[in-house]
């Protein structure tokens, strides 16, 4: 670009408001690339011509961090670092584990993604960095840190050297793409870390000053460029001294003391719009652009970008699941050509001196050629150790088939018979002791299953080895002594029975311990049939290891197929790299070899890794023929080659490439032929062939005539393999894929394509399809596993109409490919690496490669990348897992991660669902040692993979989400008229407690020892008349911790105690009649007494939560802000309390200077007062009831006398109370049901209540059942926290409180009080723990409340028990109510809230509209009671809030009542069972509140569901919690694990809310336990959490921006 002379930060204020003008422009898509580049010149045209004549700056070499912008380099470090470098890198030795991965290298490809990133240097895209505690990314122990394999090289990894040669050089577009401009990468990284790097918003003038060390709460950089760009330029915060987060309550607090608080001093009555859009600027005082909300704002800007296509159609039906109606893509490519025709192999000739079976051709080397070499061994420097000649082969294996079939067991018992399977374990250092076990099996006709030396219970498929030696019924294993001893073994010496395994039987085969054979005995040795010959494993792609037998005759044709098309001689020399133990490196090395009596030289993987040259080394020395290779070791060659002069490769007649099936093997035979040619290697002699377990060798390139032009390569598009069809490239070069050859089909064998999914229909000329073959010299069948059997080695290929094309069976190869010109074959890719993503197929292997070439110089190893895909929402989803260096920043890694996601999507058009790095060396490996893939996939989904950095990306890839559901106008419609009570053809959904009768005949009031309704309206009075008439009754009774009634309350004795309190108040100046007084107690029966107090004194009680001495700073502003909305004259409390109000760590918190007048009731003289207040009527204030909401609203109600009255005999009647009646009270008497309970209704129905404050269950967790057992309760009331701690603490300790002899058989009801859903898991499994103690399953129920009116239902002891129904969860979320059976997916069980209390009606009403509701479907619940509150209690008293919420009325039907309403959805369903009356039952079902419930996409969700499944997806989440912040869906899960579970959460949260709520989760907070608040009732209140998150207050242990 003209401008990078210009240093932006220089030019005047004007020009930099014009040019971030422009930005902004660009990043909201006013204006194009080329008119932003066009004006951006324009204006910096005069600024321009100084520099213009500038030497452009020199490029920086991708390792340095060099300049981080697009503006000029700064003169000074940058230069002089990257300089050095430069020079480093000459200086490096020359293996080097961190280049390259040659076995993906392409010059074209690199060039590709290279294009394709610089492509997206001009796109404005920032990704947030991810915010992690610096605990949680320090990287295992050094020991841990070894690069893998001690060379970082695995079986799939090459390590090569900077070549001499002018090898391509990233350094100059890395630069310009990522450095350069702010892709996403390039912005994103400096996130976290307070550099200032100048992108479009002006810079501050600290530009030239080094950037100090990361905090460890990293500062913000505000790079982004967007329309907030001038308003962070201003609010930026210095890095050096940013400001600590303030103190919060959550950390420092225990989960048992967990308090009520407002999320942001909203009071109900003030609007709610006003009141949130105030919250989100300010959040607690914290400006909205703190690090939190600028990251969240990022992440919006990233997701606005038009990335996808838009959304394909989706219809929504009432009944069944999303559906998509596939839009087929028109310009979708289609294959076009004819059907394909079978291809033939030449016939197999017939050789007059081929062995009639394979073991006859040993016996004939080892009778007439004894001295011949067979095999040579290397030891671990590559010399020669041994070398096994054809007589000694022969003899050792004679001795071990007799040793087994005669001198295993006892005389008479023989342990092997012919045919048995018998497994063989040698290493791969030791090829003679396994080809001795080998054809000494074959020649016992025993049937030999070679698999890998276990290294220890942890290795990874180890259940799967297991799986194969069970389904071929393996009783015992070969081995030689040194194997033997180096096996795990337990303490007593046995070998370690291995996770999964049969039990084996261990027999040695070294020659000391085998017999020889008399003379008489020889070995059978029958013409080859259709016998199992030997079983060769095969891991398919699940993971599951089976066992492909091959019978005897397979075995020969396929020795003489191999030896017609590699037209191989007696007495050749073979150099084989391969496992000898399967696959192309025992076809060739160990069978094949011995048929032509060829002398294999052995060479094992761990000298290859000692000494890199040793086979090319071999080769000279032996003049070898034919090489039997990988591409690995191609490169480990070519790395290593300067070190060797004078090597020949000459002699080679065949290079054998074993994976020259991998389309990426082209580069690497290329680069080896470039090398090697100066050595003498032909170019003919490059044969790649492609092979599988099942068809064995499908086919390989015959060795060229020299001279002869070598085969074509094909370039195909990548986008036309994606939908199967082969397309040359011709458009976009960047996304081509270039494959070699791997020759024609093998001798006497026929083959076609079929298509890889569905009936085996045979392909068209130019479809990819899977390679199915028949031939004698292939796989017979997975041996013992008869059904996957059939899919595999019996397919009948059927033309277009679905007839078969002949009788004739084909083998599945599990290779897909196509046929060429001239009948060769090409393989494009393998079954078992396919993601089908969205109907396109994409290749593993491929995707590797892309990966790879973004040069990933410091970040992972080359080879230890894992691709596998993962279904999630209807679709496979892309993941790619890579290890990372221990050296590798922060920064590096996850620009790095951002560059990847960019390449994949512009070369393969296809979006990454997660990347993931771990440490090094965690993954699971290989025994060659690359990774095990599908182990990696089930670590990765049960969360055990445990990443050291993770990005998702679900807002790109997940495009198959159902459409938003868009919202009918509500309108009353003809559809709503109303018959009798029946609404469009449905009973109208209400309920009715049953009736509040008045008693008034006076000798049944004596005799039940009540007193009259109609004298006493007051509680006041009550309290009296029972003080005059049985004084001594005891009332209440308190408990501490140890279970001692520390207090207790006769009628007289409370009754005094408020006359005390009442003096005290009335002798006070300055506190009149009706005014507001707050009670400050701990639960206890001061409250009560004071409460009393308050009445008796005409005063209008507030009671209110002490403040938590340990938590003032958290707990004191809730106090005070009730104190001062309530206007309160005067505070009752403690001496103690009194103190701390007073205390410095109170006036450090709040201003203790205006506290109303406090009064300490502990020491108040003995004083009657002179009058007792009595109200003038019924509807006066009885107290005000303030709560704080789970949605962070503080709101007090008013409570009249007459409300109270009915509220208590509301429940007298509902729970049978009477004086001889006693109940236990384990509650907050704060507010709701809790206060009414603990203060009010033993006044009223005179039982006797055991008060329990919940404080003390956490010292003591017995406390509250021991209680229970020890009076013989029959009705006790609980909240869900106690429940809780109940179920946690105690549930494994049933037996020891029965031998302590806790008995709960006398608990007839036990109601959780609450204000929402029932916690139908918390009660089902309350009831089951403590089922052993006695308690009845019918026993705990729940009862329900609002703010409203305080007891709308309460489960008594009349009623029917509580029914639960399952209700679909999709069509909640519809605003529906669609009942279905137990177990149904998607079911959500909801219990009823309990009876309906008597003298409360019941509706349910359309929230929009404020009509009525038929029968179970879904709305507001409304309610009509003589106990309804009266209203709001507001300093503002917006007096048409409170006539909406307290008197309403419904829009048609039943015009004239007037409803309350309660903010929650429920609805009512009528059951089969009959209450009191005899009528059938009708249940209240509560679903949630309105004020919580989250809008997203047009759907209703309620926290509670999705925070269930979030709870699910893990052992180490404890406590979930959810919220919205711009219309993200944020996740706060507590970690209950250890920290380095903390990012495996992240996959698996986003896995569950997409798959069961089709949600995207936007941010994943992962916190420690107790950070999410909680109030006393055991609420989650989320608002708080959210303003903390968003004020940076949590502390989180990570947070992860979902792209």
């Amino acid at each position: 670009m003209a401008e990078r002379g210009v240093d932006v930060s220089a030019l005047p204020q004007e020009v930099r408001e014009q040019l971030a003008e422009l930005d902004l422009e660009l990043s909201e898509g006013d204006i194009t690339q080329k008119g932003y580049e066009k004006k951006r010149a324009k204006v910096l045209a005069p600024y321009l011509t100084q520099t213009q004549n500038l030497a452009p700056p020199p490029a920086y070499d991708a390792q340095s961090p060099g300049p981080s912008s697009a503006s000029a380099p700064e003169p000074g470090p940058s230069n002089s670092s990257s300089s050095s470098s430069r020079h480093r890198r000459t200086r490096r030795p020359h293996r080097s584990s961190g280049t390259r991965d040659e076995r993906y290298r392409s010059d074209i490809h690199t060039e590709a993604v290279q294009a394709a990133l610089a492509k997206h240097k001009e796109e404005k895209m920032a990704l947030p960095m991810p915010t992690k505690r610096r605990s949680t990314y320090v990287q295992s122990p050094i020991d841990n840190c070894t690069p893998p394999d001690s060379s970082s090289s695995s079986d799939d990894e090459a390590v090569s050297s900077e070549s001499t040669g002018p090898q391509q050089s990233p350094d100059t577009w890395i630069n310009s793409s990522v450095h350069g401009s702010s892709t996403s990468s390039s912005a994103s990284s400096t996130l976290s870390h307070g550099e200032s790097r100048p992108t479009q918003a002006p810079q501050p003038q600290s530009q030239q000053v080094p950037p100090p060390p990361a905090p460890a709460h990293p500062p913000h950089s505000h790079s982004q460029p967007s329309a907030l760009a001038e308003a962070y330029a201003q609010t930026r915060i210095d890095p050096g001294g940013g400001v600590g987060p303030p103190d919060v309550p959550s950390q420092a607090q225990a989960r048992g003391s967990r308090v009520d608080l407002p999320a942001n001093a909203v009071v109900r009555g003030m609007s709610r719009g006003q009141s949130r859009s105030s919250m989100m600027e300010t959040a607690d005082g914290v400006p909205v652009s703190s690090r939190v909300s600028t990251k969240i704002q990022q992440l919006l800007n990233t997701l606005k970008r038009p990335k996808r296509p838009p959304l394909s159609e989706f219809f929504m039906d009432d009944q069944e699941e999303i559906v998509e109606v596939p839009q087929a893509d028109p310009n979708t490519p289609r294959p076009e050509g004819r059907q394909i025709i079978p291809v033939k192999g030449e016939p197999l000739g017939v050789v007059s001196n081929w062995p009639p079976a394979l073991q006859a051709a040993l016996t004939r080397w080892g009778a007439t050629q004894g001295k011949s070499p067979a095999l040579t061994a290397l030891d671990i420097t590559g010399k020669p150790l041994y070398t096994l000649t054809y007589g000694k082969l022969w003899s050792r294996s004679v001795k071990l088939a007799y040793t087994l079939l005669n001198k295993l067991g006892t005389k008479n018992e023989q342990i092997l018979k012919p045919g048995d399977r018998v497994a063989l374990v040698y290493p791969n250092s030791d090829p003679g002791m396994f080809w001795v076990a080998f054809y000494g099996c074959l020649l016992a006709e025993v049937i030999p299953v070679p698999i890998e030396v276990p290294l220890s219970r942890k290795d990874a498929g180890s259940s799967q080895v297991g799986f194969l030696l069970g389904s071929c019924g393996v009783g015992l294993a070969l081995t030689s002594e040194i194997c033997l001893k180096g096996l795990p073994k337990t303490p007593t010496g046995e070998i370690l029975q291995f996770k999964g395994w049969p039990r084996l039987k261990w027999v040695v085969t070294d020659s000391k311990y085998l017999t020889k054979p008399s003379k008489d005995w020889q070995p059978h040795i029958p013409t080859a049939n259709t016998d199992t010959a030997y079983i060769e494993y095969k891991a398919s792609k699940e993971g599951t290891v089976m066992g492909v037998a091959v019978s005897k005759v397979a075995m020969l044709t396929h020795c003489q197929a191999l030896t017609q098309a590699c037209n191989y001689c007696e007495g050749e020399t073979l150099v084989n790299v391969l496992d000898f133990k399967k696959d192309m490196g025992l076809w060739h090395g160990v069978l094949t070899s011995v048929m032509n009596r060829i002398h294999t030289i052995s060479v094992p993987y761990a000298v290859m890794k000692a000494c890199p040259l040793s086979w090319v080394q071999r080769v000279h020395i032996h003049k070898a023929r034919v090489a039997l290779v990988k591409c690995r070791d191609l490169h480990w060659a070519m790395m290593a080659h300067r070190d060797q002069r004078d090597t020949s490769l000459a002699s080679l007649r065949m290079l054998i490439v074993a994976d020259g099936a991998n389309p990426w093997s082209v580069s690497s035979c290329d680069a080896f032929l470039n090398v090697f040619q100066a050595y003498g290697l032909k170019p003919e002699v490059i044969c790649p062939c492609a092979t599988s377990p099942e068809a064995m060798t499908v086919a390989i390139r015959r060795p060229g005539v020299p001279g002869a032009p070598l085969p074509a390569r094909a370039i195909l598009s990548m986008t036309g393999l994606s939908h199967g069809v082969i397309r040359v490239n011709t458009e976009d070069k960047n996304s081509a894929l270039t494959v070699q050859d791997v020759g024609h089909v093998m001798p006497g064998a026929l083959m076609c394509i079929v298509k890889p999914d569905g009936p085996p229909m045979l392909c068209k000329t130019d479809e990819i399809g899977e390679i199915v073959v028949n031939s004698r010299a292939g796989g017979t069948m997975y041996y013992g596993l008869s059904g996957v059997t059939k899919n595999t080695f019996e397919v009948i290929p059927v033309n277009a109409s679905g007839a078969p094309i002949g009788e004739i069976p084909f083998v599945r190869s599990g290779l897909l490919g196509f046929v060429g010109p001239g009948s060769l074959i090409f393989v494009v890719g393998k079954n078992e690496g396919l993601l089908m993503v969205s109907g396109r197929r994409h290749n593993a292997d491929d995707l590797v490669a892309t990966a790879l070439a973004v040069e990933p110089v410091k970040t992972v190893y080359r080879g230890r990348i894992a691709v596998f895909s993962v279904t999630v929402f209807y679709d496979e989803r892309i993941v790619i897992v890579a290890e990372q260096r221990p050296d590798a920043s922060e920064e590096d890694s996850f620009q790095w991660m951002s560059r990847v996601l960019q390449a994949i999507d512009s070369i393969h058009q296809v979006g990454l669902y997660c990347l993931a790095l771990v440490p090094a060396n965690t993954l699971p490996k290989t025994p060659l040692g690359g990774i095990h893939i599908s182990d990696t996939k089930q670590l990765f989904l049960e969360g055990a993979l445990h990443p050291c950095n993770i990005l998702m990306c679900p807002h790109t890839c997940v495009t198959n989400m159902p459409k938003p559901r868009q919202k009918q106008p509500v309108g009353v419609g003809p559809a709503s008229i109303m018959v009798g009570n029946l609404v469009a053809g449905k009973r109208i959904a209400q309920a009715a407690g049953r009736d509040l009768g008045l008693i008034e005949d006076q000798d049944l009031v004596r005799k039940l020892c009540m007193w009259p309704t109609m004298m006493h309206q007051f509680l006041t009075e009550a309290l009296q008349w029972r003080a005059q008439t049985d004084p001594d009754h005891t009332l209440y009774v308190l408990l501490n911790a140890k279970g001692v009634a520390v207090c207790t309350a006769t009628c007289v004795q409370l009754h005094k105690r408020a006359e005390k309190i009442a003096a005290a108040l009335m002798e006070r100046s300055g506190i009149n009649i009706g005014e507001n007084v707050v009670l400050l107690y701990p639960p206890g029966i001061d409250l009560i007494a004071a409460f009393y107090g308050c009445l008796y004194a005409g005063c209008i009680p507030v009671t209110v939560r002490p403040p938590h001495p340990q938590n003032l700073s958290a707990t004191l502003p809730t106090v005070r802000m009730i104190i001062d909305v309530s206007k309160a004259a005067c505070i009752l409390t403690t001496q103690v309390l009194t103190k701390i109000l007073r205390s410095k760590e109170a006036a450090a918190t709040v201003n203790i200077k205006t506290w109303p007048i406090i009064i300490d009731t502990d020491d108040l003289p003995r004083k009657r007062p002179p009058t007792i207040y009595k109200p003038p009527n019924a509807e006066m204030i009885a107290y005000l009831d303030f709560s704080v909401s789970t949605t962070g609203m503080l709101t007090g109600v008013k409570i009249s006398h007459a409300a109270v009255s009915a509220l208590c005999r509301s429940i007298k009647l509902q729970c049978e109370l009477y004086s001889s009646r006693q109940i236990a009270i384990c509650l907050d008497p704060y507010c709701g049901l809790g206060f009414v309970l603990w203060c009010l209704a033993s006044v009223y129905s005179g039982h006797q209540s055991i008060l329990i404050p919940p404080m003390e269950l956490e010292s003591s967790l017995t406390l509250w059942l021991g209680t229970l057992s020890q009076y013989r309760i029959r009705d006790t009331f609980c909240s869900y926290s106690v429940m809780e701690l109940c179920t946690k603490g105690l549930g494994g300790q049933t037996e020891m409180l029965k031998a302590r002899g806790v008995n709960l058989s006398c608990v007839r009801s036990c109601v959780v009080i609450a204000e929402e859903r029932p916690r139908l898991a918390l009660t089902h499994s309350f009831s089951k723990l403590f089922k052993d103690l006695g308690l009845s399953m019918r026993a705990v129920s729940t009862a329900f409340g609002s703010r409203v009116n305080l007891a709308i239902c309460l489960q008594g002891t009349t009623g029917p028990d509580p029914s639960t129904v399952y209700v679909d969860m999709k069509s909640l979320r519809h605003d529906r109510v669609r009942l279905v059976e137990r177990g149904a997916p998607q079911s959500l069980p909801l219990m009823e809230s309990g009876t309906i209390l008597p003298g409360v009606r019941v509706i349910i009403v359309n929230p929009e509209t404020r009509g009525p509701l038929g029968d179970s479907h879904l709305g507001e619940i409304w309610v009509n009671s003589p106990h309804n509150a009266t209203g709001y209690y507001t300093i503002y008293g917006e007096e048409n809030l409170q006539a909406d919420h307290f008197n309403t009325k419904l829009s048609f039907g039943d015009p004239q009542t007037l409803w309350a309403r309660t903010g929650y959805l429920g609805f009512v369903k009528r059951t089969e069972l009959t209450d009191s009356s005899g009528d059938r039952h009708d249940a209240l079902f509560v679903v949630g509140s309105l004020d919580e419930t989250l809008e997203l996409r047009g759907l209703r969700y309620h926290p509670i569901d999705i925070e269930t499944s979030v709870s699910r997806a893990h052992r180490s989440i404890g406590e979930s919690a959810v919220f919205t912040w711009t219309n993200l869906l944020v996740v706060v899960a507590e970690l209950c694990g250890s920290e380095q579970d903390a990012l495996d959460l992240v996959p698996l949260v986003t896995n569950v809310v997409l798959e069961e709520h089709h949600l995207i989760v936007g941010v994943v907070v992962i916190v420690d336990p107790g950070v999410i608040p909680i109030n006393s009732r055991g609420e989650k209140q989320r608002m708080h959490l959210r303003d903390s998150f968003l004020a940076d207050q949590l502390d989180p242990i990570y947070v992860a921006y979902n792209m």
